[in-house]
This record gives structure tokens, C-alpha cells and sequence, in this order.
């Protein structure tokens, strides 16, 4: 067995279809027709196209004198090369031990680290990201609550938006959960790792957004911007480790551990879907790009949905009530932008 395909490695990749031990070492690419499900390069196509939207009005905003848009694209990717690599391969970093092996991607069209890492997920970090602030700052809760209230609006919508996408992934095999990891990927809700569903989809963006916030939000007179951005991302992985601390305690104990993780769940729904809904400040004129994308990013997944309940699927299910709750609350976050919007702005 190779360093980059252990026992579990393999298992798991053969199981989405591929053989982990013929790959390449640095880069792959493939036709997108030939990908293993139909839904896998329209999903690219979403992604990638949002990060280069996202980019594209970040750039807009710093010229316009705003900074925190285009720190926050840029940070979100340090954050990524923090956090991705480890997960890939925790053997390379000592942790195989601590946490075992966790999951796996499919085949895309492009493809990194021995077909570990999509170029859809490095898009998707800064995509997610610019999505999710996006909203809460169009909707007028950052000049109204303030940096630390916004931010945990923003946990509440990457909750929402991101979980459409997290409990469907490993029925349509675009990656696959490692069943067998006892530390990581239990306790599950359905198919997908509560500790996913917490730390990932939800803290660690809202803490990504408030160091952003913090950092790159100000004149800061000997700290360049490219400095703040780097420290953002770098910190944002710790976040999560605090936050996992408490369900930590009762490792073993899968129960203790879903109740504590639900509650935290259950947490950041009720204090996000507070702040927006009693906001009543005024708001910012909207970009093309919050008028446009999560829009277009919620009717694709709404797609890929139809397509999965269709029976065109065959990975693990995820679950079916918590995806229909955060479709709807998503709905809901983009009436409340819809239906008080101003006149539209270039910015």
C-alpha cells in the first residue's frame, strides 16, 4: 500500500469507483462527460462560475474602498490550505492516529493531490464564503449589530445554504463519509457527520467572517492587507477545535455526543434566525452578485435534488427533513432580501 492509499483509502475509492493507487501525484484532468454521475460537472460549473463571480465583485468593492470582500475571498482559501491537506492525508502530518481517515472525493474533471482535492472545492471555500456575507450584509445586520452578531449570521446561513449541498453529496457520490471512522464521522445525522455539520458548515465561516471583519475592516498603519487576510485564515481552523471541545469530552459516547452537538446546532439556527428576522435597519443597495448567485446556487441544488429523488443516486442517503428545513429557511433568507431591496448598485 502506498503513503496516500492506506486500507481505508482504498476501500473507500473503490467503492465511488475508482482505484486510489492510479492517480496522479499532482494534478489530473478528465473530460467532463465522462465523469461518473450527470450532476458532478454542473456542479463544478456552479461553483467554480460563483468563485469567479465572487471574485469579480470583491474586486468591485475594494475599488470602491470596502477591503473586506476581496480578504475574505483570499483568506478563504488560506483557510483551505490549512485545513484540506491534514484531512487528505493525515498520515503525512501524524494525525492518522488522532483521527483515522476520514472521507474521500470523487473523480471531477480537475483534480489535485492524488485526486484528493477538486478544483470545485477550492472554489467553493471563497464561493461559500462571499455567498454567505454577502446576504447578511445586504440585509443590512453588519451596520446595524455589528461585526460578532453578523458573524453569527453569517454560521446561520452557511448553515442553511450549505447543508442542501452536505446532505445530498454522498447519495449522488460526489465523496464519500469513511463508515469504519469512529472519531471523526460519528456521531451522524443520516449520512453526514454532526461534527461536519457544526465545525465546518457553520463555525468555521462564521469565525472566518468575524477575524475578516476585525482584521481587514480598518485602516491598520504598518499591517498590510495581505498580512490581516493571512492571519484570518490561519486562525479560523482553532475556532473550530474550541467549539468541538465540549462534544469532545464524551468521546465514546456517541448519544452524549449528538445531543451536545445538536444542541450547538440548534443554537446557531436560533440566535442566526433572530438577528436577521428582528433587523430592521436600513440596508445597503444590492450587488448583481447577492441578487443573482444564492438564487442560482439554490436552484441547482433544488435540481440535483429532484434528480436524486428520482431514484438517479446510490450512495448513502442523507436526510431528507433537515435538507427540506434548510431549503426552506434558505427560501426564507432570500425573501427577506428580495422583498425589502433597493434599487440595485454596480457594487
Amino acid at each position: 500500500m502506498s503513503v496516500a492509499c492506506g486500507t481505508d483509502a482504498d476501500a473507500l475509492t473503490r467503492g465511488l469507483g475508482f482505484d486510489c493507487h492510479d492517480v496522479a501525484p499532482v494534478v489530473s484532468v478528465r473530460f467532463p462527460w465522462a465523469l461518473a454521475h450527470w450532476t458532478m460537472p454542473l456542479l463544478e460549473l456552479l461553483i467554480v462560475g460563483g468563485a469567479v463571480f465572487a471574485l469579480v465583485h470583491a474586486v468591485r468593492r475594494y475599488r470602491a474602498g470596502d477591503p473586506i470582500n476581496l480578504a475574505l475571498w483570499w483568506a478563504s482559501l488560506v483557510y483551505l490550505f490549512v485545513t484540506e491537506p491534514p484531512l487528505y492525508f493525515p498520515e503525512w502530518f501524524g494525525l492518522d492516529r488522532l483521527y483515522g481517515f476520514i472521507f474521500a472525493h470523487n473523480q471531477f474533471t480537475v483534480q489535485f493531490m492524488a485526486d484528493r482535492l477538486p478544483l470545485y472545492i477550492v472554489a467553493f471555500y471563497p464561493a461559500f464564503s462571499q455567498l454567505a456575507y454577502e446576504l447578511v450584509r445586504s440585509l443590512g445586520v453588519f451596520r446595524s449589530r455589528g461585526p460578532f452578531a453578523g458573524s453569527v449570521a453569517v454560521a446561520f446561513v452557511c448553515q442553511v445554504f450549505y447543508e442542501v449541498f452536505d446532505q445530498l453529496g454522498p447519495q449522488l457520490r460526489w465523496w464519500a463519509w469513511n463508515p469504519g471512522n469512529r472519531i471523526v464521522n460519528h456521531p451522524a445525522l443520516a449520512a453526514v457527520p454532526m461534527t461536519s455539520m457544526l465545525l465546518f458548515a457553520s463555525v468555521s465561516f462564521g469565525a472566518l467572517t468575524y477575524l475578516v471583519v476585525r482584521l481587514a475592516g480598518g485602516p491598520r498603519r504598518g499591517w498590510p492587507l495581505v498580512l490581516r487576510t493571512l492571519v484570518a485564515g490561519v486562525l479560523t481552523p482553532p475556532t473550530m477545535a474550541i467549539a468541538g471541545i465540549p462534544s469532545s469530552l464524551f468521546d465514546g459516547n456517541t448519544a452524549v455526543q449528538a445531543w451536545i452537538l445538536g444542541a450547538e446546532l440548534a443554537l446557531v439556527w436560533v440566535a442566526g434566525a433572530w438577528i436577521i428576522v428582528t433587523n430592521r435597519s436600513e440596508r445597503p443597495p444590492q450587488s448583481a452578485f447577492v441578487r443573482i448567485y444564492p438564487a442560482v446556487y439554490l436552484g441547482a441544488l433544488a435540481v440535483f435534488w429532484v434528480g436524486a429523488l428520482a431514484g438517479d443516486a446510490g450512495g448513502p442517503i442523507g436526510s431528507g427533513p433537515y435538507a427540506l428545513a434548510c431549503f426552506a429557511a434558505a427560501g426564507l433568507v432570500l425573501v427577506a432580501l428580495y422583498r425589502k431591496a433597493r434599487a440595485p448598485a454596480p457594487v
